[in-house]
């Protein structure tokens, strides 16, 4: 068989992969099998692949191809998510380069814009999972929008709503004045930022007394509605029933008394604004202040902003602040450090703001997804680490802000019918609505052009909660075989960036509407860093090119050279050099492939040797199986691969290998052959999960092969039992190999020399290993003696002794020339030390450890002289 000389990645990938679409081993359907089946965590549909989407998909490809070789009917169900937020501003800036505005368009007409984005840029992401060697079953692709799934998000809506657990209230939201809609409380990170404290002036009604405020937002005095001041703050008691002018606006506000204000704050008054912070709003609504929103939905600042109205709040801030100092209004400004809410999507900064919006109550939707997690432990995290920050988000969870204020998505299904805000109906589609609506109404006159359906669109997190369900079309068909065999699902692979937003939500909507755990496992990924521990982004410019990266070093090399450092729950540190490993290691098994298919077959006995090594190696083959199944039962798949990667590159290559090999030129035992080719097969079986286009193509290699037979599709090896003694007997040789090797090298002994070797047998070390350590070591003859060898070189291990007599065994001319060589080195280091010493300026001037350093310099290097020239003696 003519073997190419070296690996060509490339070729193999685009051929193995499109072998297994061909013959369908990614396909699957309820059978009289196991399942194993996993849902892809839906990356954004206008994505495209990141090394936080490779390290995710390569771990859940490495899941479900052991899955597969173990015999389960592996079902891994891909898909992309609509991301709303995301995609309506990518749509908006394509229109907006286009002369278009949104607000220009109807909805529909946007929404067709929408979907012409998608179709153009989605599921680009999905074709670049292939090449990443994702086994998916592409013909179970689905996307959030698709019908089945939004109607399953519609019925879900309707049916919760009707239990009473999703209601409509004017609450105080987070708005993203960019994407100008609300945020769950959730999808609002925070953050330290340097800010101000200003401290203002406001004159009290009818006196010449003033009081002084300090706010970190200067511009919300014109949304001012009252002071307050703590009722048993002495410094302030005879305020109670007076008003303050608000700066610039010169309207008169109440004072009023709360404990809730901090003494020790600022000046311990506090400045009531109830339309921009929930707190003040909590005492507007117990004091009955009036409320007066400043910003439009931008944040640019309203009519109620007086002369600023139109202008930007941080530039308003600016201006407003240079106004109420030259008009005398601010005393004093001073640094302060506060956390700021910013969107985590578009980075802008969060606004509190008043609004009707649609909630989801979470109270009893938290109960059996804290017990699942935390008690009877029916889902487990991986890390277990996690398991904290899980409990401390569901404890203190609030209602969920379910309403978003953009058209791409799933419409809410709420229809409107009168002139009233409460004149509404929720239903699942607007002819269900009319019916509803009469009803309710008691208007038998209505008609669907009366209906005017609700121009919110759900948070994108409420469709991608039922995903584990929606994908096998649990909800509409809640008894259909397939979500009957898949579902729960085995493990979901994520990062804990989510594990509140989608997988805390899925773990409530598989109890609510399954009544069971939508999966077993949740294994918790690190994030993806660069060498300065910094998050890879597009901003920072930090983040390679995933395909590049596959083209130079292959899928299989970027696989493995992201799982080597890949810990669980711990974030990778991301280095090119990392697939440089990876694509080492894959030349290494092709080496090795193409080393043993060279080997020359004949009908000749079994050397003693390759007993040994043979028996050895499978020993330690299902000691390291053993450890292998351990570390995936624990989800360390880094420490799975590297169990793996040790036992091929050393164990297989390095030393079974050598040990087996033929002398040059001749040929091996069918035998040994035989057994080596069968061993290789089993090692295969291990890389596949994280090499699978190289493992494939050995594989293939080996002996021609059906489709029935492909490694993909083959059975994983059986543990069986092992012997621990000849694994400790081969490390004890091993160390003797090593041993007779380093004095070979120090003292050049030529390998083509055969060599005598003695040995004081203090450890009472098996023999077992003594032919290995003749072929090895290239070892004429091996004695065990009771005395130390006179004139002979020496080595240890543990407290056996070993000799190899210096006659015959050294070329004395190359020894002589490599040892003056050596001390010609060391006589002129030594001047140069010495020279340093002899200048005072030096040692009177340096300090003491740096003089002592060079003292202890001198030192070894006389004596290093007087140990060469007694070598050189006893040679000449």
């Amino acid at each position: 068989m003519d073997i190419p000389s070296k690996y060509d990645a490339k070729s193999v990938e685009n051929k193995w992969y499109d072998y297994w679409m061909k013959h369908g081993f990614f396909r699957s359907e309820p059978d009289e099998r196991e399942p194993y089946s996993i849902v892809i965590p839906p990356p954004n549909v206008t994505g495209v692949l990141h090394m936080g989407h490779m390290m995710n998909n390569t771990l859940q490809d490495v899941l479900i191809r052991r899955a597969r070789l173990n015999g389960y009917n592996a079902c891994w169900v891909p898909g992309t998510d609509h991301a709303a937020i995301a995609t309506e501003a990518k749509v908006v800036a394509k229109l907006k380069a286009e002369g278009i505005e949104k607000s220009d368009l109807t909805r529909e007409e946007f929404l067709k814009h929408a979907w012409d984005w998608t179709h153009e840029y989605g599921g680009v992401i999905l074709e670049q999972l292939k090449k990443l060697g994702c086994s998916c079953d592409w013909d179970r692709t689905k996307f959030t929008m698709d019908d089945d799934m939004s109607a399953s998000v519609i019925k879900v809506f309707v049916d919760l709503y009707e239990k009473g657990m999703i209601y409509r209230g004017y609450r105080m939201v987070n708005w993203d004045p960019e994407a100008k809609t609300t945020l769950s409380d959730e999808e609002v990170i925070y953050e330290e930022r340097q800010g101000q404290l200003y401290y203002l002036s406001y004159a009290i009604e009818g006196s010449d007394e003033k009081v002084t405020i300090a706010t970190t937002r200067p511009e919300t005095i014109l949304g001012d509605t009252a002071i307050c001041i703590n009722p048993n703050d002495e410094r302030y008691k005879h305020l109670k029933g007076k008003k303050a002018i608000v700066p610039l606006a010169n309207r008169a506000i109440p004072i009023i008394e709360d404990e809730y204000v901090d003494v020790e704050f600022g000046t311990g008054c506090l400045k009531v604004t109830p339309a921009h912070d929930e707190n003040d709003k909590n005492l507007g609504d117990k004091h009955k202040l009036e409320v007066i929103d400043i910003f439009n939905e931008d944040a640019t600042l309203n009519s109620n902003g007086l002369h600023y109205e139109g202008k930007d709040r941080f530039v308003v801030r600016k201006e407003i602040v240079k106004e109420l100092e030259e008009k005398g209004f601010l005393v004093k400004t001073e640094d302060h450090v506060n956390k700021v809410g910013t969107s985590e999507r578009t980075k802008a900064i969060i606004e509190p703001r008043l609004s009707d919006q649609w909630f989801l109550k979470m109270e009893e939707l938290v109960k059996p997804a804290l017990e699942a997690v935390l008690d009877t432990k029916e889902i487990k995290l991986f890390p277990s680490k996690f398991e904290n920050t899980y409990r401390h988000w569901l404890e203190n969870i609030r209602d969920w802000n379910i309403s978003r204020q953009l058209w791409w998505g799933h419409q809410i299904p709420a229809y409107y019918y009168g002139d009233g805000e409460k004149d509404f109906v929720v239903a699942e589609n607007a002819d269900e609505a009319l019916a509803k609506a009469k009803k309710q109404s008691g208007n038998e006159a209505l008609t669907t052009a009366d209906l005017q359906q609700d121009n919110d669109s759900l948070d994108t997190w409420f469709s991608s909660w039922l995903w584990p369900i929606s994908v096998f079309n649990g909800i509409l068909e809640p008894e259909n075989k397939e979500i009957e065999y898949y579902y729960p699902t085995n493990d979901l692979v994520t990062g804990p960036d989510i594990l509140f937003f989608w997988v805390a939500r899925m773990i409530f909507a598989g109890y609510e509407f399954r009544g069971k755990k939508p999966f077993s496992n949740v294994y918790l990924t690190g994030l993806v860093r660069d060498k300065q521990r910094r998050k890879m982004s597009k901003s920072l410019g930090n983040s390679p090119n995933a395909l590049k990266l596959i083209e130079e070093y292959g899928a299989d090399g970027v696989r493995v050279g992201l799982l080597l450092s890949s810990a669980a729950g711990n974030d990778l540190l991301f280095d090119e050099a990392l697939c440089q490993q990876g694509k080492s290691f894959s030349n290494k098994i092709w080496n090795a492939f193409r080393l043993v298919k060279g080997w020359e077959m004949a009908d000749i006995e079994q050397p003693e040797y390759a007993v040994t090594a043979i028996k050895w190696y499978k020993n330690k083959f299902q000691q390291t199986l053993k450890e292998i199944e351990d570390q995936y039962s624990k989800y360390r798949i880094s420490d799975a691969l590297m169990a793996t990667y040790k036992l091929v590159w050393d164990d297989f290559c390095s030393w079974l290998l050598e040990m087996v090999k033929p002398a040059y030129q001749q040929p091996i035992d069918e035998k040994t052959y035989r057994e080596v080719i069968a061993i290789f097969e089993d090692n295969l079986k291990l890389l596949h999960p994280f090499m699978p286009f190289l493992s494939e193509e050995v594989w293939q290699l080996m002996e021609e092969r059906t489709p029935e037979d492909a490694l993909i599709v083959s059975k994983w090896p059986s543990q069986t039992d092992f012997d621990t003694e000849i694994i400790k007997n081969f490390d004890f040789a091993s160390e003797v190999i090593s041993g007779i090797r380093t004095i070979r090298k120090e003292k050049n002994i030529a390998f083509k020399n055969g060599i005598s070797l003695s040995l004081i047998n203090n450890e009472k070390a098996d023999s077992v290993f003594d032919t290995i350590i003749k072929k090895m070591g290239n070892i004429d003859e091996l004695s065990y003696v009771d005395e130390k060898v006179d004139g002979a070189l020496s080595f240890r291990v543990k407290s056996n002794e070993y000799f190899i007599p210096v006659s015959g065994a050294i070329d004395v001319e190359e020894e002589i020339g490599k040892l003056e060589e050596e001390l010609s080195y060391t006589e002129g280091f030594l001047k140069s030390v010495q020279k340093k010493l002899s200048n005072e300026r030096f040692v009177n001037n340096a300090p003491e450890k740096v003089v002592a350093g060079e003292k202890k310099k001198e030192t070894d290097a006389i004596a290093k002289i007087a140990t060469l020239k007694e070598r050189l003696i006893s040679l000449k």
